[in-house]
């Protein structure tokens, strides 16, 4: 490290040692403000300059940078911070820290950079669900058994979750996503397949609110949703069947109803070798990451706006690129606007067997919910237009819900699309939620053209004509 002009340490010690001797005013401390002071400049260094070190190198390698690049980079820039720092110190006349004290302060950050900092207890504990953090002290979980609890602080101020949820943006992806006062939310995969977002400014008190879901089941199966209750016998073999027969496939429920991963349990019974194109907001499905289940996965994420509010992506033109790249499937992991257009165009266009989830409460709101996302894409279609386009494309709704007991998700209804008249979406309701929410066969409502493309499949009719379903007791 290059020693600032005009100070020498005593008897030749080494300056950054707790063992070293110092001229008047620049003895070695433990100081929680010097702490604190070099924990701040190293992160603002880190968020001025990894980002654009990082491109820089992605520049020239052609090369998307991994993740040890990554740290490379980041050591980099704290060893120049640190020589900075020194320097800012001695000028002001403030005491350094000891070596050890100054390295502990680095590891902490290089671990907030590439770890997950006051975070870690909590993804570290695989029974944790969901967290909520009003403010940086103010936390709260939930289980996966239902219990909700709060827990201590995940920083020591909003500032410090701040710069984490910052860094953690600044890491996630090739793509960087900005958290800033230009724009102060952000969405994000985390490394563990955990899903972020956090605003900041916009609160009461205006300080940083975060919630992260986790979906345990990166991968999963139809088996494995009955084996857990989700589903009974008879439901799977449905949903499989549904899956081997190619019918378009829309999702719905409340938020953390499940529908990510009964997601990725229908498309586990597709081909290992069907050609999958994936469009979602943040990479969350993850269908690329088990080439035994799915060998030929293109996954796209929809980009934000940069600085000067140019370079946005959106889901629906992914959707359209996408259907450029021969996918035998189309997957969008949530239909959240004007995406509903193209991909029910793709739908309906050759790439049967597609699916996408959406936010609704029941299986009957799904198409209004459709129908104004519709509304606010470019093509303006009317109701009647939005529907005929709706009818044609999708084929099943499957609706999930909390069982009486709010903690198991099971699905609990499912309805078979017929057509469209005017501004009504014609539909079958061939799976009726029982007084448990669990989802009991409806006798004869399924279309016969439709039963006998599910028995080609492989599906046992028998299974729809126990009015009480199959749930174990």
């Amino acid at each position: 490290m290059t020693r600032p002009t005009g100070q020498q340490p005593v008897n030749g010690a080494d300056p950054h040692s707790s063992q070293a001797s110092w001229q008047p005013g620049n003895r070695p401390s433990e100081s929680p403000d010097a702490a604190s002071r070099l924990r701040r400049y190293l992160r603002e260094r880190l968020n001025a300059d990894l980002p654009q070190r990082v491109a820089d190198q992605q520049e020239r390698t052609g090369t998307t940078a991994t993740r040890e690049a990554r740290r490379e980079l980041a050591r980099g820039i704290i060893d120049d911070a640190l020589r900075g720092h020194t320097e800012n110190e001695l000028a002001a006349g403030r005491d350094l820290l000891p070596r050890g004290v100054e390295q502990r302060v680095v590891t902490e950050v290089i671990n907030e950079l590439f770890g997950m900092a006051g975070l870690q207890p909590l993804l570290d504990d695989p029974t944790v669900e969901t967290i909520n953090a009003n403010r940086y002290d103010r936390v709260f979980v939930q289980y996966n058994d239902g219990r909700r609890v709060r827990v201590g602080p995940i920083a020591s101020s909003n500032e410090e979750l701040t710069d984490l949820v910052r860094l953690l943006a600044a890491r996630a992806s090739s793509q960087e996503r900005r958290f800033d006062q230009g724009s102060p939310a952000v969405n994000l995969q985390l490394p563990g397949g955990e899903r972020l977002f956090a605003v900041m400014g916009l609160t009461a008190g205006g300080v940083t609110a975060l919630s992260i879901r986790r979906h345990g089941y990166l991968t999963v199966s139809l088996r494995n949703l009955r084996r857990r209750g989700s589903l009974d016998p008879g439901l799977e073999q449905f949903l499989r069947a549904l899956v081997k027969a190619r019918k378009n496939i829309l999702i719905t429920g409340g938020t953390g109803a499940g529908k990510t991963t009964l997601l990725r349990a229908l498309a586990s019974e597709m081909d290992p070798m069907e050609r999958i194109v994936t469009i979602e907001d943040a990479f969350e499905l993850g269908l690329d990451h088990d080439p035994d289940v799915h060998a030929d996965v293109t996954a796209f994420q929809a980009r934000e706006p940069n600085v000067e509010g140019e370079g946005a992506i959106s889901q629906a033109e992914l959707v359209r690129w996408g259907l450029r790249m021969s996918p035998d499937r189309v997957i969008v992991g949530e239909i959240r606007g004007p995406e509903v257009i193209p991909m029910c165009n793709a739908m309906s266009q050759g790439n049967d067997g597609s699916m996408a989830t959406l936010h609704a409460s029941s299986s009957r709101i799904a198409f209004t919910r459709l129908a104004s996302y519709a509304a606010q894409g470019v093509e303006r279609l009317p109701l009647e237009a939005t529907n005929l386009l709706v009818a044609s494309a999708v084929h099943f709704v499957v609706h999930l819900a909390r069982a009486d007991d709010r903690r198991t998700r099971v699905v609990s209804s499912i309805r078979e699309v017929v057509g469209a008249d005017g501004p009504q979406i014609i539909s079958n309701e061939i799976y009726r939620p029982g007084p448990d929410r669990r989802a009991r066969p409806v006798a004869g409502a399924l279309r016969s053209d439709t039963l006998d493309d599910l028995v080609d499949a492989g599906f046992d009719p028998g299974v729809l004509e126990n009015p009480e379903g199959w749930w174990a007791p």
